[in-house]
């Protein structure tokens, strides 16, 4: 997660004059703050979050104890493939996570049998990659979102109409995931080589090779 800070630089004049600082790593924070707050000058300061919510700093001090036993800088990877000749759908999924000065992985696949389109495999993709975060307890946090399908990701942002049934039900029922986990997405789309690991999950489903991990990485 990244924070940024405002403050009101106490002036030898009458006027108030207010600072706003750019994002910076949340462990960096407390760092900051005490730089600022030496100088003897800073009043009314806030550390806010991407989220938008803000604190003084006795509020962060307790706050940042409780945050590094949460996950954060959330990214999550998916891909679907579509098996016309057989009318098989398998999604990959690949979450990274940092919680405290760990950093995990999960990876995980799945065969899907009820599925018409390579379009509608990677809106299942995300649908379950977004459901499998509530494994690691993420809410009211950022997450990116990494994929090879435009249409997707496009659609999600609003940037593309989505017209076709089925894919407007996979939409909202991620919508409201999103909404009820309280989640600021960040979409990126990536070429196939950037999204290899979901890529080869979702072959490996579509072979019958099962794959479901969560594993601390160096």
């Amino acid at each position: 997660m990244k924070m940024k800070l405002k403050f009101k630089y106490v002036s030898k004049t009458s006027s108030d004059i207010w600072f706003e600082s750019s994002w910076f790593p949340r462990k960096e924070t407390m760092i900051h703050v005490d730089d600022i707050m030496k100088t003897g000058r800073v009043a009314d300061l806030e550390i806010i979050d991407e989220m938008e919510n803000s604190w003084t700093r006795k509020e962060f001090v307790k706050l940042n104890k409780q945050l590094d036993k949460e996950p954060e800088n959330i990214v999550v990877y998916f891909d679907g493939g579509f098996d016309k000749d057989r009318f098989l759908s398998g999604i990959g999924i690949v979450i990274y996570y940092d919680k405290g000065d760990e950093k995990f992985r999960i990876r995980k696949n799945e065969k899907l049998t009820a599925l018409e389109n390579n379009n509608e495999a990677e809106y299942a993709a995300l649908h379950n990659a977004l459901l499998l975060l509530d494994e690691i307890g993420v809410k009211n946090s950022t997450c990116t979102i990494k994929g090879d399908s435009q249409v997707v990701l496009k659609q999600l942002e609003g940037e593309w109409p989505c017209f076709d049934e089925g894919l407007n039900r996979w939409l909202d029922r991620i919508e409201s995931i999103i909404d009820k986990r309280q989640l600021k997405i960040t979409v990126d789309t990536v070429n196939r080589n950037a999204n290899k690991e979901a890529d080869k999950l979702a072959n490996q489903a579509l072979l019958g090779t099962e794959v479901h991990s969560h594993k601390r990485i160096e």
